[in-house]
Order: C-alpha cells, then sequence, then structure tokens
C-alpha cells in the first residue's frame, strides 16, 4: 500500500496541498519518485488550449535528467484503457499501455538556443477562470508514449531557393521572400507543408491535387503579407519604414547577392508534437541610417490558428536616434472587416484568390466568402497603430526600442474554407480572445518532490 511521502528527493521542499494526490501507474511502471508543477491562469476567464512554457532555471535539478526518464502527467486526465492486440502491434514496445490516476500528454523540451541543453518545457493545457494546475513529472526509466506531430517546421528548397516553413493542422506560414511572410490554409486539419516542400507544389494549385489541402491565401508581392518587420530611422518621418529585403544591393525584392545586401539563415529549432518552431537570422542589413542584424523565431501551436515571433536584434547601430521596431500585415483588399484595438488589428474581406505570378492565367480563381489576417502586439512593448499606404497598403504597430533589443508579437489567420471560424467576425473574436490571452500568459507557480515509500499492511 502507499506509505507515506518523503520531501528530500532533489532537495526541493514538498508542498502539503500535493501530498495526498494518487500515483500514476501505465504497464508496469509504477514510479517512486515525482515532481509536482504549479502553474496558474492569471486571467479570471477560462482558456482552452492555451500555451505552457517554463523556463529551464525554474526547474532546478531536473535540468540533469534525460528527456526519457521523465513522463509528465495530468492528474485530472483521462487515463488510457488498455489497448488493443491490434494496437499494440501497430505501436509496437512504446505504445501506451493501460493508466492509472491520470493521463501522460504531450509535451516537449525545446533547445532554443542550440547548445545541447533543453531551454523550455513546453505543453498546452486547459484552465478554469484564476486555476492554478498541478501536473507532475514522474521520474524513471520507461519508453512508452507515442505522440503524433500536430505541429511542423522544416527548410526545403521550394523553387529553387531555401524556404521557411511552419504550421499547424489548420494554418501554415512560409518564407517565400525572408522577413515577409505567406500563408497558407487548409479546409481539412492535417500537416501539409512537407508536401508542398519535396514535391515542390505550387500553394496555389494544391487544391486541384485535393480541396483538403486548401491553398494560399496570402498575396505578398512587396507588402508585409501575413507579418513583416521594418524599422523607422528618422523620427521626423514615421511614414518611412526601412525594410530588409527593399535595401541597397537588392533590387527591390531581396534578391541581391549576399555580399552585397541583407543575407538570411534559417534554422529548424524544435519540430514537436505541439510546437515546431523556425528561427531566420537577417545579417548585413545595412541601411543609411544604421547597420542591424537579428534573429526571429516562428512558432506554430497544435489546435491554435495563430503564429508568435520573438525578435532579438543582435545588432543595432544605428547612425542616429534609437530606431522604432515596426510589424505589420498586409490590408485585404476589398477590406470589409477592420478591427484596431490597442495592439491589435485585424483585417479580412471576401476575395478572389488567385496566383499572382500566373499571368498566363492557367490556374482557376477561387472565390472565398473571406480571407483574414490579425496581428497582436503585447501592451508591455506600447505599440503605436498607424496605416501605411505605401506597399499595397499596410496596417503597422511600431514600438520603442527596448533596453535589450527584444520584440514579441502574435499572427493569426482564418477563412471561409477552413473547419473552424467560417466568419470575419467569428474570426475576429477568436483573435480578441487570444490577444487577452497572449497578454496574460500562464505563469509558473512552483515545483516540488515526493518520493513514495511502501509499508507493511
Amino acid at each position: 500500500m502507499i506509505g507515506s511521502f518523503i520531501a528530500v528527493f532533489l532537495g526541493l521542499a514538498a508542498d502539503p496541498a500535493q501530498a495526498d494526490g494518487a500515483w500514476y501507474t501505465q504497464g508496469t511502471f509504477e514510479p517512486v519518485r515525482r515532481v509536482a508543477i504549479q502553474v496558474r491562469n492569471p486571467l479570471d476567464v477560462a482558456r482552452t488550449n492555451s500555451p505552457v512554457i517554463i523556463q529551464r532555471s525554474d526547474l532546478g535539478p531536473l535540468q540533469d535528467i534525460h528527456e526519457l526518464q521523465m513522463t509528465l502527467v495530468d492528474p485530472k486526465g483521462v487515463p488510457n484503457a488498455e489497448p488493443s492486440a491490434r494496437q499494440r502491434a501497430l505501436e509496437g514496445a512504446h505504445g501506451q499501455l493501460a493508466e492509472t490516476n491520470g493521463h501522460a500528454f504531450p509535451y516537449q523540451f525545446d533547445d532554443l538556443d542550440q547548445d545541447g541543453l533543453w531551454d523550455e518545457l513546453f505543453f498546452m493545457a486547459d484552465f478554469a477562470p484564476g486555476e492554478t494546475k498541478t501536473v507532475y513529472v514522474y521520474l524513471g526509466t520507461q519508453e512508452r508514449g507515442w505522440a503524433a506531430h500536430r505541429t511542423h517546421a522544416a527548410t526545403g528548397s521550394y523553387m529553387r531557393h531555401t524556404v521557411p516553413f511552419w504550421e499547424s493542422e489548420t494554418f501554415g506560414w512560409k518564407l517565400w521572400y525572408p522577413t515577409d511572410i505567406d500563408v497558407y490554409a487548409k479546409r481539412t486539419p492535417q500537416l501539409m507543408s512537407q508536401r508542398l516542400y519535396m514535391e515542390n507544389l505550387d500553394g496555389y494549385a494544391v487544391s486541384l491535387i485535393d480541396p483538403g489541402l486548401g491553398s494560399d491565401i496570402m498575396r505578398v508581392a512587396s507588402s508585409f503579407g501575413g507579418g513583416g518587420i521594418g524599422l523607422i530611422e528618422d523620427p521626423a518621418h514615421p511614414e518611412v519604414i526601412t525594410r530588409p529585403r527593399f535595401g541597397p544591393g537588392s533590387e527591390g525584392n531581396f534578391n541581391g547577392g549576399p555580399v552585397s545586401s541583407p543575407r538570411y539563415a534559417f534554422t529548424v529549432l524544435a519540430n514537436g508534437p505541439v510546437r515546431s518552431m523556425v528561427r531566420i537570422r537577417t545579417m548585413n542589413w545595412n541601411t543609411p541610417h544604421g547597420s542591424y542584424e537579428l534573429d526571429q523565431v516562428y512558432s506554430s501551436y497544435a489546435g491554435q490558428d495563430y503564429s508568435t515571433a520573438r525578435v532579438a536584434l543582435r545588432q543595432i547601430d544605428p547612425a542616429g536616434p534609437a530606431p522604432r521596431f515596426v510589424v505589420g500585415i498586409r490590408k485585404h483588399l476589398n477590406e470589409d472587416t477592420y478591427v484596431q484595438e490597442g495592439g491589435l488589428v485585424v483585417s479580412a474581406a471576401p476575395e478572389v484568390i488567385r496566383n499572382p505570378d500566373d499571368l498566363e492565367q492557367v490556374q482557376p480563381d477561387m472565390t472565398v466568402a473571406y480571407a483574414g489576417t490579425a496581428l497582436v502586439v503585447p501592451d508591455r512593448l506600447s505599440p503605436t497603430y498607424a496605416f501605411a499606404p505605401q506597399d499595397e497598403g499596410n496596417h503597422v504597430m511600431s514600438m520603442p526600442m527596448t533596453a535589450d533589443g527584444r520584440f514579441d508579437y502574435l499572427l493569426a489567420a482564418g477563412w471561409s474554407e477552413g473547419p473552424n471560424r467560417r466568419t470575419a467576425s467569428a474570426f475576429a473574436d477568436y483573435v480578441r480572445t487570444v490577444a487577452g490571452e497572449y497578454n496574460a500568459p500562464v505563469v509558473f507557480v512552483s515545483i516540488s518532490s515526493e518520493i513514495r515509500t511502501s509499508e507493511a499492511p
């Protein structure tokens, strides 16, 4: 029988509130050590499928334990039943077996700086208003737990140049141009960017292969597309936005040589079941007013229609005052849905989607009731909204330079052909919801450790 819980493991204090929690088992895995992690929803409203990020530094001695020695369990999750013989044959020695006292669910330990040490524990969870949730890391060897990928990230040779891709099951993003995003949408939830880059499929024509694959829905051209960046270098002319792919020597379309114009390097940082990430490093960005280098890390999330970006300026050498950082999205042609609230802006419209490069019109047009994109900049960055009529018309947010040169923002997409949010108003409501969550991320509270001991009956 389960005996006392001794708070000596790893030198961490036990939380008495967790000392009576029933212990998880799976098949022959009956762990005797666990770490309770508490995280809190700071909002007074419920949130569903929210990202949870816990920094390595917050997890103390767990830092020196291999990923396969840790099993993350939701104690309130529904345990798996015993799998059928066929399922066991398909999944082999690593398929999950019957569980008790909770459910092991997908998570990731992501190494963002590529030094061989994971930097973040990541998972997604539901929360009641103001809820403090406990999940357990059970320690010990067990090799069961396939987790189907619900996100994907990769770089591929796409129409003769390297392009980064990242996607959820409903939307994907790619950088045909290295700093301004293309958006593609699916009718049927699935991962499909691997087909785009492996087969070099035209994103505007994949629905001719299978309607469920969807289509590209964003014309970028000279605009900010589904999300692009720039700088305001001259405070006297905030309407002038300097952008990497339109710098000197870039031939107005980023196709300049990598010695005389900006150059880019792409790295996949995570390709996991619930979050996938790519990094875009921009170098040799020289302007009449300064010289810059920066990293952008884009993430996609299982079950969500948005991507987030973290930006770090690695070199900032302005000739004059510190520049303002700018992020923008293209205003949809014939825009009939426009929402701008603080750091949030939504643009949507009925559209006739066509391939702008198909000058001979060999591909059919596709009419949709709406296609939409959105941008959210956190309130803490003090964003200022403006409409930039140049470069085909863009909704932009600018913000003062931070002390560490770091910024972050969220990009969302919607369309009437997808499985969710089939109206522009539903898409705008979704953006408002995720904006509230983005401004109030789930908070790490504490960890505590327990050892289970057995006593004679």
